[in-house]
């Protein structure tokens, strides 16, 4: 029998979803620490950012099929931030679209896992992303194309805020509100950190919300480290017309999420960390989880006495 990951809204209440998504974080932070460990190196702190994220749409929103990850009817998600690959592969182990064994072959020579997304090498990898500013376009393409097939699939994007300082972002939201392709999601990053250093010192992209409602979209802004504010945004962003107006979730993270040590970091677009450092980095992911878990059982008993 073919298993069909519709999109998950089992659980009843907000607090159950919830406890399912941040345990779903929980795990891909540990992927990703586990696959950095194995390079020493990368881009960690990233994807420990947008676990969070990364979590809501895995374990909440798309309709997938892990043993088929070429089903027409899926959802598509289109990584266009290229070096955020290792949070992705942590996410698709998650989901059961590749073994959580394969994650230690993660920048091998031969690995279906390199260090860049490629559509190529592995399953549940929709575009070869890296070359920064050109995922929405190839979203927006195949929106469109979806669209003139009948095909009723929920495209969700994931860029960075490194992105908006490429003019073709830009086009290609002007271009998806004009084509009122309301199937569409776009998620920011925003993490306020690039290659180049502080996204502020690079480029001011601010007022970056009124910039995307400018250009037709409808807007969520949201803590990307708050799985209740994710679901709720990802909730409203998916409800819309499918001729409608596309929807953007920005996202404000934290580079390092989860593991203190990383958090305090200056540098740390791409980090290189000291093998006696990984201990600490469980650790101290494992201790806050704890803490966390327990505030959210908490919360999901008040919600039941209410």
């Amino acid at each position: 029998m073919t298993i069909v990951k519709e999109s998950r809204r089992a659980p009843a209440t907000l607090s159950e979803r919830r406890m399912a998504v941040d345990a779903a974080a929980h795990r891909i932070r540990r992927h990703a620490l586990f696959m950095g460990e194995v390079q020493g190196q990368g881009y960690v702190g990233q994807a420990l950012g947008a676990a969070d994220i990364l979590a809501t749409v895995y374990a909440d929103q798309l309709r997938f099929r892990p043993e088929d990850p070429e089903w027409e009817g899926r959802d598509r998600f289109l990584l266009s931030t290229g070096h955020y690959a290792i949070g992705l592969y942590a996410a698709l182990a998650e989901a059961g679209i590749i073994p959580v064994e394969e994650l230690e072959t993660y920048g091998s020579d031969g690995s279906r896992l390199p260090m860049s997304g490629m559509s190529t090498y592995t399953p549940g990898m929709e575009i070869s992303g890296g070359s920064l500013g050109h995922g929405l376009t190839i979203a927006v393409g195949l929106a469109l194309g979806l669209r003139y097939r009948g095909n009723q699939a929920r495209i969700i994007n994931f860029l960075s805020d490194g992105e908006l300082d490429e003019g073709s972002t830009w086009e290609a939201a002007m271009g998806a509100a004009h084509h009122r392709l309301g199937r569409l999601t776009a998620v920011v990053d925003i993490n306020a950190l690039q290659a180049d250093g502080a996204t502020e010192g690079v480029l001011r992209t601010e007022p970056v919300a009124d910039k995307w409602a400018a250009c037709g979209w409808r807007v969520f802004r949201v803590d990307g480290n708050d799985v209740g504010a994710l679901l709720e945004a990802f909730d409203a962003a998916g409800s819309g017309e499918r001729d409608g107006a596309p929807a953007v979730v920005l996202c404000d993270t934290k580079v390092g999420r989860g593991v203190p040590l990383l958090e305090q970091r200056e540098k740390a677009h791409f980090m290189r960390i000291e093998e006696h450092e990984w201990a600490i980095c469980n650790e101290q992911l494992d201790a806050g989880w704890a803490a966390r878990h327990d505030g959210i059982q908490g919360a999901a008993r008040q919600e039941e006495k209410a």
